[in-house]
């Protein structure tokens, strides 16, 4: 490709602002085509209006979450105390903001969602693969969270009701007023997302302080029935701090950086918004590790309070709020959890999936419909059997989930930070022929790379209880790091493979329409 001076501005030109943000040129037409819709096109620079305080508030909301907490409370389960607990997540989601700014510096940048921005290393169509991929893991994620709303109102309706409600008739395991709880909920989230993503935006920013005061009035409610703090900080470790630790602390902490791999992917899809690069930077920095943190701790203390005083660690918070007699009490903890479950499903699990299975077929499958698709298949998954036992739900769901993730992570932070420089060109993006067509539409190395990667960071992981066994019982000892392996791996053998093609074709600068035009 060459560039050659301008007498016009061509096509679906871009042009880079001052603060280094790019769109497209005033004036003229967007990308059309196959491959581009109004949903996947770039956000114009005067529609990125996210401040660090909506960026901080969309963490809050997402982090302070009913499945954060049993993250924390599911490793106190199986044996930590609130200090190996708490430095366990803290660690990981330190370790995961890098990946997390590293790919959300594309989003306010050039305006673009995930599966786009994705067609710069997978190619134009190969991008459906992560895409995909990353869908599916939040169909999962998205019915895992419907269940946990499901409960709460099906709690709630219980202690209002009675027990009618309660004790009626069971279907597959369960009472048939927990199946319609569920659907309840369900209906309730795809109603949110229909009305787009500004709608979005004002929910994070109310729910978020709502749950955050949630989950301290637990605590008090919690040390007031131990007797004070001093029963919630003296619950012992199970496991000291020896090998019996450190056996479990890697596989924890691959599970708690594969809780918020998901997003490290798909951050663009937010980012796009934002006002600047600050604004996404300090406000993820503010937002994610922090409350993180905070909240793990809430929830561990919580969590061995529970422990000194029924006997036993209650993991799950809608069956230990089900356990006060006060109802007003008990109203307010449940309302708490399913605003915590609305806030970080719709913007985590639903906004996502929308935009990748509309990457699928721009012209066919909106951002609506492909929140639609989404909902249908979080039922298909079976999440009530995820959720079930914490030792499935960190080790074999977050795990696997991690792993795979963290393969697409690599190829696609190796591929804008160190062979592009953080430099795309927007047509090309949804355009056939272009230079990120490759063959076909499909880069293969980018497809090998994920392939070799995943199978090493999760074919000796074990299945259970989704399968029996492990599916290459030779790579077992690379299980227990499955993210770092997965994203380390795809990131050197992108790198080797593409190495060839980039000497040949070194990437020119994104030409300004205001100054050149790129001939083809």
């Amino acid at each position: 490709m060459t560039d050659t001076a301008a007498t016009a501005i061509p096509p679906s030109a871009q042009v880079t602002l001052p603060d280094g943000r790019v769109e497209l040129a005033p004036g003229t037409p967007p990308p059309s085509g196959p491959y581009a819709n109004d949903d996947l096109l770039p956000v114009p620079v005067d529609k990125r209006t996210w401040t660090t305080y909506n960026f901080s508030a969309l963490w809050v909301g997402m982090a302070h979450n009913t499945a954060s907490w049993t993250l924390a409370s599911g490793l106190i389960a199986v044996g930590m105390d609130w200090k190996q607990a708490v430095f366990t997540i803290a660690l990981a989601n330190v370790i995961v903001l890098v990946p997390m700014l590293l790919t959300g510096h594309a989003g306010p940048k050039y305006g673009i969602p995930f599966p786009v921005f994705a067609r710069a290393s997978f190619g134009v169509r190969g991008a459906n693969l992560p895409a995909v991929v990353r869908a599916l893991v939040a169909c999962g994620w998205f019915g895992i969270q419907t269940w946990i709303g499901g409960e709460a109102i099906y709690f709630l309706a219980g202690k209002l009701i009675g027990d009618s409600w309660a004790d009626a008739g069971r279907i597959g395991g369960y009472a048939w007023t927990m199946w319609l709880s569920f659907a309840l909920f369900w209906a309730l989230q795809v109603a949110i997302i229909h009305r787009g993503m500004e709608t979005i935006r004002r929910f994070e920013n109310w729910a978020a302080p709502f749950v955050l005061v949630g989950a301290f009035v637990m605590l008090w409610w919690m040390s007031a029935k131990a007797g004070g703090l001093g029963p919630l900080f003296d619950q012992p470790s199970r496991l000291g701090w020896g090998g019996d630790f450190w056996k479990l602390f890697w596989p924890s902490l691959m599970g708690m950086i594969g809780f918020w791999s998901t997003l490290s992917l798909n951050i663009p899809d937010f980012t796009r918004y934002g006002r600047s690069q600050k604004a996404q930077t300090r406000g993820q920095a503010l937002g994610l590790p922090t409350t993180m943190t905070l909240f793990a701790f809430l929830s561990v203390l919580v969590t061995s309070g529970s422990q000194a005083v029924y006997g036993e660690p209650v993991w799950d918070p809608v069956q230990l709020a089900a356990k006060t007699d006060n109802v007003v009490g008990l109203l307010y903890a449940l309302v708490t959890v399913l605003v915590a479950t609305l806030s970080v499903n719709i913007a985590a699990n639903l906004v996502s999936p929308a935009f990748d299975f509309s990457n699928v077929a721009p012209r066919k499958v909106s951002f609506r419909a492909g929140a639609l698709v989404t909902s249908v298949l979080a039922g298909l998954i079976c999440p009530w059997k995820l959720y079930s036992d914490p030792q499935g739900y960190i080790f074999t769901w977050l795990g696997l989930v991690g792993g795979l993730l963290g393969t697409v992570a690599g190829i696609l932070i190796a591929d804008y930070w160190l062979l592009r420089r953080a430099r795309l060109h927007l047509a090309d993006l949804y355009r056939a022929g272009g230079r990120y067509w490759y063959a076909g539409g499909w880069n293969w190395r980018a497809v090998v790379a994920f392939v070799v990667g995943g199978v090493l960071a999760i074919g000796g992981a074990s299945f259970e209880p989704l399968v029996d066994g492990r599916p290459i019982p030779a790579l077992e000892p690379l299980a227990d790091y499955g993210w770092a392996v997965g994203l380390g791996t795809s990131m050197a053998l992108y790198l080797l493979l593409m190495l060839p093609r980039a000497s040949r074709e070194r990437e020119p600068a994104p030409t300004d329409a205001t100054n050149a035009a790129e001939a083809p």
